[in-house]
C-alpha cells in the first residue's frame, strides 16, 4: 500500500492517555482524574472530544481508564451514542488497546477462554463503533535477576503464539484485526522479540502495531523493524525517545513510571521521524498516523505540535527529501533534540 496522495493527507490520532494529565483538568493527581471521570464520564467525554477537535486531531485509541470502553459505555449509554457524538465532532474512533491491567492474563495457561470472550466483547464494540483494531500486547517480563529466571525463548513464543491464534481469529468473525504493540520492558520489546514473534504467527489473523519510542527504548532500530515487517503493520504509534533506557528498571507496577524520564513530544528526540515515515508510507496502516503523547500538560499544543513534525516528515518523503536534508529543516525550525 502507498502512501495517501498529497490530496489526500491521512486521518491523525491519538491515544487517551494523551488527555491524562492532571494539569489539563486543574487537579493534582491522576488517581483524581480517574475519580473525576468515574463521578462525571460525560463531562470528562465532552473535555477530551473538545480539545481532539480543537487540536485537528479526529481519531482516537480507546485504552485502559477512564478512557475505556466501559467508560464511554458510561458516558453515552451504547456504543451507537457514542459514534454518534463522535461523528458529531468529525470524529472516529480507530482502536482499542487491551492494558494487562484489565485483561485476563496470558501467563496463565487455563485463561484461554476468558482472554477470548474478553477480545470478543471489546471487538463487537468496536465493530459498532465503525473501528477494526484490536491493540494487544505480551506480558511483561521480569525484573532482571529474578529468581527463578524468566526467559523469553521458543517455547515461551509458541505459547503466546498459540493464544494469539485463537483471538486473532474470535475478533477476525467480527470484523476487526488483531495487532501487536511492542511495550518497553515486554515480551515483545526488543527487535529480537518482535522478529520471533512475528515469525510464529500467522499473518492473516496476527497484525504488528509498532512503537517507534519503545523500540527505541530498547536499544533497537524502530525503521528498521518497520521495514522488515511493512506488511503487518496496521496501525503505528509515533512516539518519540530521549535515549535507549539504560538501567535495569523494576518490573511491578510503577515500570510505566519508571519508563517516562525518557519519552519525549515528537522532534525533540532520536527517532528518524523521515525514515519512519518513509517505512510507514508502505504499510497497510498508511492511512492513519496516531500521535502518542503519554500524559501532556497541554494535549493541544502538544497534539499540533507532534502532527506538524509527522506531517514535514510525510511531506519530505513526498518530495523525496532525504532524511539528513530534513534533519537541517527541523534544527532551522527548533524541532531537533
Amino acid at each position: 500500500m502507498t502512501l495517501p496522495t498529497a490530496h489526500a493527507e491521512p486521518r491523525f490520532a491519538t491515544d487517551v492517555i494523551t488527555f491524562y494529565h492532571p494539569a489539563f483538568w486543574g487537579l493534582e493527581t491522576t488517581d483524581a482524574v480517574r475519580e473525576l471521570a468515574l463521578a462525571d464520564p460525560g463531562g470528562f467525554w465532552a473535555r477530551v472530544l473538545d480539545a481532539l477537535a480543537e487540536a485537528g486531531v479526529t481519531g482516537i485509541e480507546l485504552t485502559f481508564a477512564p478512557g475505556d470502553i466501559e467508560s464511554a459505555l458510561r458516558a453515552f449509554g451504547s456504543a451507537s451514542s457514542f459514534r454518534r457524538a463522535l461523528e458529531a465532532r468529525g470524529l472516529g474512533v480507530v482502536s482499542a488497546f487491551v492494558a494487562g491491567s484489565d485483561a485476563p492474563d496470558w501467563r496463565q495457561g487455563d485463561n484461554l477462554p476468558a482472554i477470548v470472550a474478553d477480545a470478543e466483547r471489546r471487538a463487537a464494540f468496536l465493530a459498532e463503533v465503525g473501528a477494526d483494531l484490536l491493540i494487544a500486547g505480551l506480558p511483561m517480563r521480569t525484573t532482571f535477576g529474578t529468581r527463578p529466571p524468566f526467559f523469553v525463548d521458543a517455547a515461551y513464543m509458541s505459547r503466546m503464539a498459540d493464544i494469539a491464534h485463537a483471538v486473532g481469529d474470535a475478533v477476525a468473525r467480527h470484523g476487526v484485526r488483531l495487532a501487536f504493540h511492542t511495550e518497553s520492558n515486554s515480551t515483545l520489546w526488543y527487535e529480537r522479540d518482535i522478529d520471533l514473534f512475528m515469525a510464529l504467527t500467522d499473518p492473516r489473523y496476527v497484525w504488528l502495531c509498532p512503537d517507534s519510542c519503545h523500540i527505541a527504548l530498547g536499544g533497537g532500530d524502530p525503521v528498521a523493524v518497520a521495514r522488515r515487517h511493512a506488511q503487518r503493520i496496521a496501525l503505528a504509534h509515533w512516539k518519540d525517545a530521549v535515549r535507549p533506557i539504560d538501567v535495569e528498571l523494576t518490573i511491578d507496577d510503577t515500570v510505566f513510571t519508571q519508563q517516562q524520564p525518557y519519552m519525549t513530544e515528537l522532534g525533540t528526540g532520536i527517532v528518524d521521524w523521515p525514515g519512519w515515515a518513509d517505512a510507514m508510507s508502505r504499510t497497510p496502516g498508511a492511512s492513519t498516523v496516531l500521535i502518542e503523547l503519554d500524559e501532556a500538560p497541554d494535549p493541544v499544543a502538544a497534539l499540533r505540535a507532534g502532527v506538524a513534525v509527522a506531517r514535514r516528515a510525510l511531506a519530505a518523503i513526498r518530495a523525496g527529501t532525504s532524511s539528513l536534508a530534513l534533519y537541517g529543516l527541523r534544527e532551522q525550525t527548533g524541532q531537533g533534540s
